[in-house]
């Protein structure tokens, strides 16, 4: 490091971040003037990325612990955006991580709305209890309670963003689309749930310097969608045509089976707590909102 990058961080306060990938890269520029922000990568190739977005790059791996240890009281705030290793249910990458995590640290852990299940398209809040339907949001929810044990034991202060499909410009179904995959009929339809990944990135630098200890947040926006209509309108945003719609009994020898474990779960996240408790004011309150950009900004080129 040069002495003009020592100046530029002198007297800033340490920030880590595991996982620092599309949202993360989004959140670099939320935080970078706060913040000495160190980012966990496994690619050497990505090295000059993150210092050019304004992080300090570390190569370790929350699959190999003994790549871990100078990560130790490295920073006393934490944003965790790893997911789990795709396979168990249990989350080994979040249980290393804890081993070396300082005591008195603020840590944000990013985790999924799929560790509710299926709730028969009800509007829910934090307040409800999980009920993980797969080894994925097993993992999440092995990941959640492990933190909570972590700040237990360390005095830490956490807070827990579960967050459902994410989108964006280029986080959008194109393949899906243009491949034609089916979706369900509106009457065997299943409610979904969305944030943009900008709005995404505010809340969690919002959580950072806000999120009550031990609290579950919906980072959600205000859509009220049905898969099904979530399709249609991506669809049309794009000019591309519509989805089919078919029985669930045609539709489950069609698609993937992690696409059908998404289409047998059906909820809607009330995001009121994000509002009151962390004064979030979404940029795009609906799914509408961003797609409406989209079209405007491909009837400019």
């Amino acid at each position: 490091m040069n002495i003009n990058t020592a100046n530029k961080h002198f007297g800033k306060p340490r920030l880590l971040i595991l996982g620092c990938g599309d949202v993360g890269m989004r959140l670099l520029p939320l935080l970078r003037d706060r913040f000495r922000i160190f980012a966990v990568t496994t690619q050497v190739s990505r090295q000059e990325e993150l210092r050019a977005a304004g992080a300090i790059p570390i190569i370790a791996s929350l699959d190999e612990p003994a790549t871990l240890a100078r990560l130790a009281r490295l920073a006393p705030s934490i944003i965790h955006l790893a997911p789990p290793q795709s396979d168990g249910s249990v989350d080994k990458r979040t249980r290393n991580l804890t081993a070396i995590l300082p005591d008195h640290a603020t840590l944000v852990y990013v985790s999924t709305s799929g560790v509710y299940g299926d709730c028969g398209g009800e509007w829910i809040t934090e307040t409800r209890a999980v009920n993980p339907r797969n080894l994925r949001a097993r993992r999440r929810v092995d990941a959640e309670q492990v933190l909570r044990k972590w700040a237990r034991r360390a005095k830490g202060r956490l807070g827990i963003l579960r967050v459902p499909g994410i989108y964006a410009d280029d986080r959008l179904p194109l393949e899906r689309l243009q491949k034609g995959l089916p979706a369900l009929l509106e009457a065997e339809d299943v409610y979904t749930n969305h944030i943009h990944a900008d709005d995404l990135a505010r809340i969690i630098a919002l959580a950072l310097f806000r999120a009550q200890s031990g609290r579950v947040y919906h980072a959600v926006d205000d859509t009220d969608l049905k898969m099904g209509a979530y399709f249609d309108a991506v669809a049309d945003a794009l000019g591309l045509p519509r989805p089919p719609r078919l029985p669930r009994a045609e539709l489950e020898r069609e698609v993937s089976p992690m696409m059908l474990s998404f289409m047998s779960e059906s909820r809607r996240l009330s995001n009121q707590r994000i509002k009151a408790e962390l004064g979030v004011s979404l940029r795009y309150p609906r799914v509408a909102d961003a797609l409406a950009g989209l079209k405007d900004r491909a009837g400019q080129k």
